[in-house]
């Protein structure tokens, strides 16, 4: 009978909530912001691990940018209390990404927000025109 997960797949869930909890408790850079680890994708010989992170209460991607290299330059760090939290025979080299699909859907969901409000408005003000017409018909 076929597993129902690859071994990435579980390895790399262990990765994340490790890092998120590394990255929440134990990185002490003042210049890292609200990190959210969103994703890690491992490599199939386990050899690299591709972290996506979203930042929260930075605009720009910029900043966000600023919290990445923050996390490259700890990544050794990282790499060595993983091995002590995580049994396994190397620990895949980090790299850091800033995942902009978070600010992307937040932008798609202000759009569809305004387009909702503005097409609520044109309806009111059609039911209005409306209105005044049928009154100036019945004088």
């Amino acid at each position: 009978m076929a597993r129902e997960f690859k071994r990435t797949d579980r390895i790399s869930e262990q990765l994340q909530k490790e890092l998120a909890r590394l990255i929440q408790f134990e990185v002490k850079d003042p210049r890292l912001g609200m990190v959210t680890v969103n994703q890690v994708k491992i490599s199939s010989d386990l050899g690299y691990a591709d972290v996506y992170i979203t930042v929260l209460n930075k605009d720009t991607e910029a900043e966000a940018k600023e919290d990445v290299e923050v996390l490259r330059r700890a990544s050794g760090f990282l790499r060595t209390q993983i091995g002590k939290a995580i049994k396994l025979r190397t620990v895949p080299q980090l790299r850091f990404h800033y995942d902009a699909s978070v600010v992307y859907g937040q932008k798609l969901s202000s759009l569809i927000d305004k387009a909702v409000a503005a097409d609520k408005e044109r309806i009111a003000d059609e039911q209005a025109d409306a209105g005044a017409d049928d009154q100036k018909d019945g004088q």
